[in-house]
């Protein structure tokens, strides 16, 4: 199989599968005399555990691991959970962090007049600073 067979059933670009040979993320296919790579249906399932695993938050090296558990015929089950109840607990705090960002622009956005003037207090909240007139100081 060429690259572009292993990108349209992979669903990744063919920059993206080079990209993933480059970093060593993927067993190195093999070459043909005249220098194309060619792959197997091992490559197949490596690059679609990549994309999926990217897919769902892992990083990169994250994704070299799961790789390498994938072909590690003596993986434990539970080093695979591991690293997934990991990921989950990962997203959970940026869940919680990207909530209290939405809390905050919400409180700055009704405090906001939103109107032709310039002051501005989101910009105010946000630089740090009341260099402007507050409404009380009118």
């Amino acid at each position: 199989m060429n690259i572009s067979d292993v990108a349209k059933k992979t669903g990744l670009t063919s920059k993206a599968i080079r990209f993933y040979e480059e970093k060593g993320l993927v067993t190195p296919p093999l070459r043909g005399e005249n220098g194309y790579r060619s792959y197997n249906p091992k490559h197949l399932e490596e690059l679609t555990l990549l994309r999926q695993a990217r897919q769902v938050g892992f990083t990169l090296e994250e994704c070299r691991e799961l790789v390498h558990l994938f072909n590690d015929p003596a993986r434990h089950s539970a080093d695979v959970k591991a690293r997934t109840l990991q990921k989950i607990d990962e997203i959970d705090l940026h869940i919680q962090e990207l909530l209290e960002m939405k809390t905050r622009l919400q409180a700055l956005a009704e405090n906001c007049p939103g109107d032709d003037t310039a002051d501005c207090p989101i910009i105010d909240n946000l630089a740090g600073c009341c260099h402007h007139n507050t409404p009380a100081q009118r």
